[in-house]
Parts: structure tokens; sequence; C-alpha cells
């Protein structure tokens, strides 16, 4: 998530050390169910409809960092007992982890980036399993393992269409178009002025369908985010991201955007980040909900997935230094608040606090099994081919 001057430097995340349908099936509470014994020993109860819905779904979270702070203390070592116990308790299948790099480096940065992660993945492969297809995910589902999906948000390390291929063989399934700011492929969300996609980000976006690798522009311009779901030959994605209509935030989509991702069959991850969620306060669970119901309103319940943008743990569980070298990294616009989590999200299992406000919402169990995975599972179905 870095922004201007910010995408000449590596990885944020390093540098921290890093309705539709209304009717719903009948609501037949049976008891609460112990999901997570916390360090503290209290625990977190959630219905037993909730705990059955995740426990059935393919839950896929479309930008969920592996950490967000520490990298260069946990990547040479295996994952801690309690990080393991805290993945495995999640609720979550697979999980997009991906890093903002841009500059003169970024193709030798990104390229680090993955084999840093890559690796780590294979050094814990009793938690963790590469994704390459859909197929992975649902073998992962299967062991009882988590699928991480490599991408990135930044395409800066695109120089020719090649890398795209390159970087697809390297592991990269997922593509950010830009991020904050401008790159050669088109403008950030913060920029002043939204030129579109370029001609030489036409021609990155023509190789990322050729080869299947996934278009995001959760991070874009209004225009360029427009130009992108018109110029792919495939349904994109906007992974991790809420609405303007709701928040008024500039890193929201607006409308216009959300429609033409949904007429091209495109899918929407609702970001859990405070101030994308919304501008008053408090804000809840309740309120990512909100973002829910208006992407269904708008294009159907079909297109609408999730993408927390956060790690196990939140932004909020950082220390007060990490969290001063983060925000350092955005301009004015992002206007950050005292938290940036929603209250009560900055835990592990917080898909079930999303799987019971969903409940509450009048969801029927099909539409949140297809809200918590099941559209991101047939988007990304037709396209890692």
């Amino acid at each position: 998530m870095m922004t201007d001057a910010a995408d000449l430097r590596p990885d944020r995340r390093r540098l921290l050390q890093g309705a539709a349908a209304m009717v719903a099936a009948p609501f037949l509470n049976l008891g609460n169910h112990a999901v997570f014994a916390a360090a503290t020993g209290s625990q977190r109860t959630y219905s037993t409809r909730a705990v059955d819905l995740v426990k059935r779904a393919t839950v896929i979270d479309m930008l969920a960092p592996l950490t967000i702070a520490d990298d260069d203390k946990i990547l040479p070592k295996p994952l801690t007992e309690k990080m393991r116990a805290d993945f495995m308790r999640s609720g979550v299948t697979a999980m997009h982890t991906a890093g903002g790099i841009g500059g003169p480096t970024a193709a030798e940065d990104t390229a680090g980036w993955i084999a840093a992660w890559s690796g780590f993945c294979g050094r814990n492969a009793d938690t963790f399993s590469l994704v390459g297809t859909v197929a992975d995910i649902d073998k992962a589902k299967a062991q009882g393992k988590i699928a991480v999906i490599m991408g990135c948000q930044n395409s800066d390390h695109f120089r020719k269409p090649q890398d795209v291929k390159n970087f697809y063989l390297a592991g990269q399934r997922v593509s950010q178009l830009t991020y904050n700011s401008q790159n050669l492929i088109g403008s950030g969300c913060t920029d002043r002025v939204d030129g579109g996609v370029s001609e030489f980000g036409a021609g990155i976006i023509k190789t990322m369908n050729e080869v299947g690798m996934l278009v995001d522009t959760s991070h874009c311009g209004d225009r360029t985010t427009i130009d992108a779901v018109a110029l792919s030959t495939k349904p994109i994605a906007i992974t991790h991201a809420n609405c303007r209509a709701i928040s008024g935030h500039p890193r929201a989509k607006p409308d216009e955007a959300i429609k033409a991702l949904g007429a091209k069959g495109g899918v929407m991850g609702i970001s859990d980040v405070r101030m994308f969620v919304s501008a008053k306060e408090p804000t809840k669970i309740d309120d990512i909900i909100d973002h829910v119901d208006h992407v269904a309103k708008l294009i159907g319940v079909e297109h609408i997935g999730i993408g927390s943008d956060m790690d196990l743990y939140g932004y909020d569980s950082l220390s007060p230094e990490q969290t001063k070298i983060l925000q350092s990294y955005y301009n004015g616009k992002y206007g950050f608040r005292a938290k940036s989590d929603v209250d009560d999200t900055s835990h592990p299992q917080r898909i079930y606090d999303v799987t019971e406000g969903l409940i509450r919402r009048g969801y029927s169990d099909a539409n949140i099994i297809a809200i918590l995975g099941g559209n991101f599972h047939r988007l990304l179905s037709g396209i890692w081919v």
C-alpha cells in the first residue's frame, strides 16, 4: 500500500519488520461453539451455524499477507507453534499474499520477495501449500492446510510482456496493475489525474490473459479500473476494496467501476480496513456487511468475496513504532485514524465474525458460502487454466 515516493522503495511489509438473495434458510441456533482459545485463556464462541458454514466453505481471502511485520525475523525460521495454531484455526483455506514493490529495482526486488516467501512456505509444508491452479486450493482444503496464492500489489516489475510469463513461471498468479500512484501501466487511486491504462499497460493485460494471471485493480484509479475491465478478455478482480458510496474514501470503488466489474463477470473482495469501511465511528462488523449489501444490490451476490487486507492479527496489533513507519508511506488522502482495524477484528478467527454478520443480515447458507470463497473459486477456475 505504498504511495507516491514510497513506490520507489522496497515493500513496506519488509520495511516494517512488513438484496441479492435475502431469503435466508431457517436459522436453527443449536448453541455456541468455542473456536479459538486465546493466549489469555479466554474463548471466542460462535453459533453452530456460523462454524458449520466456515467448515463447509472453501474460504478464500483474496488479500491476506502472511505477516505485515517482522518479516526478517519470521522468514528464516519455522513457524512458531502459536502462529501455526492461529493459521489452522483461522477458518481460511486460501490466502492471497501480495507485496507492493515499485521503483527501478522492482523486478529484482519482486523476484526476491516471491522466492523468500515461497521458500518460507516450503519450509513449513505441514501448514502451507503453494497454489498453481484451483485444484491446489481444493487439495489444501482436503489436507487441512493453508493454500498460499502468490501475488503482487504493483506491476512495476513488468517492464516488457515477457516479464509476465517469467513471473508466472516463478509462481505469481495475481497482479495488481498499479499501487496507489502512477506507473507505466496506469494510475493509482491517490493520483491527482487518472489517465487510464496506457498502451503499454494494454499489452501487459493481454499477456496476463494469455498466461492465466488474474488482473487486479484494487488500488487503481477509477478510469484505470474501468479501462482494465474493458481491455481484459477475461473477468478481472478487485481483490480488496470497498464501496465509495458508503465510505467516501478514494481507495474505495465508485458504483460505475463496480457495475463494470460485474458486467464482465468479475468479483470484488470486501476489505476490513477501518477508514475504507466507514467515515464514522464506531466502525464495526456490520459496517463491513453494509458493503456486501451494496455490491449485492448493484451487481448480485455472485460477484462478492472476501479480501480482508490484513494478516492474522491486524494492523492494530503492531507496535506504535511499526505503525508510525507504515503510515509514513501513505499520503494524506488515506486519512488514518487512531485505529486501522474494524472493531473486534484484530484476531485470527475474524472470518467467523464476518460469517455471523452475514447471518444476522439474512443471507442464505448458499450465498454465505459463495461470499466466503465460492465466487472467487469460480473466477479463478476460469483464469488459471
